[in-house]
């Protein structure tokens, strides 16, 4: 078949690229989804008879072309069906975030004027159901799981598999109509609308082109070499457009596998039994795996320790030179073959990695020491640059050019131009359309000539033309003395070590740089069950002196490894505290998507900031909370002051000029 570029005669849009693969992949699984334990698997012709059933049953209910078809749920076969049967009609899918609480939803549903809702389950339609009063253009919401669902009012309510029975009755009367509507669907037509995390305030929809979605999934494609054969495990949040793109975008383009676990719970041994060849997942999630190995590692026999500890430390050295096919002596190489037998082979196999041929993390910076230590197994992990106003891709690692320090270079079809107070912007055939309803902030955020403002500060490196970015412009500044202040780069070394989650630094404008810093309640836990420490709450634990001191002698050697940045040496931290409560997304803290609220966090925990600075050695403060149950209440807390040791280090070069 031709290829997608404007004018090819080829599908111009998923709906047309569905039709493709059910001829092409007829029989190569499309869709696999585990319940009960076992694997379900659709091939691609299935998919496409699923999938029109439930168009089918849209239309019998009165979706018009342009209508917003709101998703909510996780990662389930039948909700990306969903999303592919509301483009069929030409409607605009548009998937929330599950783990928003019903305040949240209620604003995007209002703001996309959504008449249909397509929940996965009881809570989800609960949440709806809460705030249906409000939502004046809402008329029906069509549920995929009936268990719990029976006594509900059903006059607005609707099965999944009903309506899919009702499509299939009606088919010969509405097929018709559904085929123009499918065959109407162009390069320009709307094919997903996606809402921002609302890092700074409310999110904004952005509205993504067939053109977008599909220019992209092939250029991306093409760059990685992905085909039909792929396996890839589908568990990012469905709103979140990078689970768009590599669920339905390139899934779609490729012809590969999309995989959906049995529940959250059981992802990491869904993982393990798919050993997906095309991975994506966050720092976050990186972070955690192996802040899970180390707790594990300590809790193994002495000689598992030993054993562990020497082949890491030889992988660390010459692991990644190997992957990037750099000369490597043949005791060197020996020794690693011996390393991927008792170590490297049943680690990776073990976190579900034994076949990922490419992985890529993004959303934030990784660590360093954490993008090392994987690749140091021989993991091909590499990093993206990406937004949601792109349709994800900026920048792409080439294979045999991938390091921690950068982003990589334009993925094909990018342009990138830094201004000169270092800015990135960028245009690419996946830049958005619009924001929908909000041509102030489409203007701000896009020029005329189709430049994108990221909001990120970077720079290209002379000799490899690699993209490295330094932080959100917004937080990138100076400090008192003229020394560059680059919070991220701090927090990420921080991160590193398995005991902290989380960490927020403070220091624009200020003579030193102070943070606020979560532990990570697993790590720490377990390392005072083994040390026969008795706590009652993570509150109680993050105060405990002893786990005090261990933060500390982090904070100590991030500072003896910020200091030998020569230009970011300025931002040690010189005091910190352990916050007496995790960040929260329900608290506004923290994006669904798990990126710090930075503004808001400074704004909450003022009165903690300003002890920070005034050289308090204590602080009692009080802080509102969400439950769970969406009730609120408040934590009470004194919290402990901690300094830490600096490495002094020269004046800044700018301060004298």
């Amino acid at each position: 078949m031709a290829d997608t570029s404007e004018g090819a005669a080829s599908p111009r849009s998923i709906p047309g690229l569905l039709q493709r693969n059910a001829s092409r992949f007829a029989a190569r699984p499309a869709y696999r989804e585990k319940e009960y334990g076992i694997w379900q698997s659709w091939s691609w012709s299935e998919t496409e008879k699923e999938i029109e059933a439930f168009a089918l049953g849209l239309l019998n209910l009165g979706v018009a072309p342009g209508d917003h078809v709101a998703v909510i749920g996780r990662n389930r076969p039948t909700l990306y069906w969903a999303m592919v049967a509301a483009q069929m009609c030409g409607a605009v899918p548009v998937p929330l975030y599950q783990d928003a609480v019903a305040e949240e939803m209620e604003y995007v549903l209002q703001h996309c004027g959504a008449r249909f809702v397509i929940a996965a389950d009881q809570e989800q339609v609960d949440k709806v159901i809460e705030i249906q009063d409000d939502l004046h253009q809402f008329e029906h919401m069509i549920y995929v799981d009936p268990r719990g669902m029976r006594k509900y009012d059903h006059r607005q309510l609707h099965d999944y598999a009903h309506v899919q029975d009702q499509g299939r009755a009606a088919h010969d009367e509405l097929i018709g109509e559904l085929t123009a509507r499918r065959e109407a669907l162009g390069y320009e037509d709307t094919c997903v609308m996606l809402y921002t995390s609302g890092t700074t305030g409310k999110p904004k929809g952005v509205v993504l082109s067939n053109r977008n979605i599909i220019e992209t999934a092939k250029n991306s494609s093409e760059f990685d070499k992905l085909g039909p054969g792929e396996e890839v495990l589908a568990w990012l949040p469905m709103a979140w457009v990078g689970d768009f793109i590599f669920s339905i975008g390139q899934a779609y383009w490729t012809g590969f596998c999309v995989n959906c676990p049995e529940s959250p719970e059981t992802m990491l041994t869904d993982l393990r039994e798919i050993a997906p060849s095309y991975y994506f997942a966050p720092p976050r999630v990186f972070e955690t795996q192996l802040t899970q190995i180390m707790i594990r590692m300590e809790d193994a026999g002495a000689l598992k320790r030993r054993m562990f500890h020497y082949f890491m430390d030889h992988a660390r050295r010459v692991g990644p030179k190997i992957l990037d096919g750099k000369p490597v002596g043949a005791f060197d190489r020996l020794k690693y073959a011996l390393g991927s037998v008792f170590v490297y082979g049943p680690l990776k196999n073990a976190l579900g990695f034994s076949r990922v041929r490419v992985g890529y993390t993004a959303g934030e910076a990784i660590g360093p020491e954490i993008f090392d230590f994987y690749r140091a197994l021989g993991i091909n992990l590499k990093q993206l640059y990406g937004q949601t106003e792109a349709s994800v891709f900026i920048t792409q690692q080439p294979d045999h050019e991938v390091r921690p320090d950068t982003v990589g270079v334009p993925s094909p079809g990018v342009e990138i131009r830094i201004t000169e107070s270092g800015e990135v912007f960028y245009r690419s055939p996946g830049v958005f359309v619009e924001y929908y309803q909000n041509p102030e902030s489409t203007a701000d955020t896009k020029d005329p000539e189709g430049w994108v403002a990221t909001g990120d500060a970077g720079f290209f490196e002379e000799g490899t033309g690699h993209l490295r970015i330094i932080d959100r412009a917004k937080d990138v500044g100076k400090m008192a003395d003229g020394a560059l202040f680059a919070p991220k780069y701090v927090e990420n070394k921080l991160k590193f070590y398995p005991n902290i989650l989380e960490a927020v630094v403070f220091g624009a404008g200020r003579d030193r740089c102070t943070a606020f810093i979560n532990i990570d309640l697993t790590a720490v836990g377990n390392w005072a069950e083994r040390n026969n420490i008795a706590y009652a709450s993570y509150q109680e634990l993050a105060g405990h002196p002893q786990v005090l001191e261990t933060i500390r002698e982090h904070v100590e050697e991030v500072n003896a490894s910020v200091a030998e940045d020569e230009m970011l040496s300025g931002c040690q931290i010189h005091r910190f505290l352990v916050l007496h409560k995790e960040l929260d997304a329900d608290d506004g803290e923290l994006t669904r998507t798990r990126k710090v609220r930075r503004k808001i966090i400074a704004e909450k925990f003022h009165d903690l900031v300003t002890a920070l600075y005034d050289g308090s050695e204590s602080i009692y403060t009080e802080t509102e909370v969400t439950y769970e149950d969406g009730r609120k209440g408040k934590i009470k807390a004194t919290l402990t002051i901690m300094d830490a040791q600096v490495v002094p280090v020269a004046p800044p070069a700018m301060a004298a000029e």
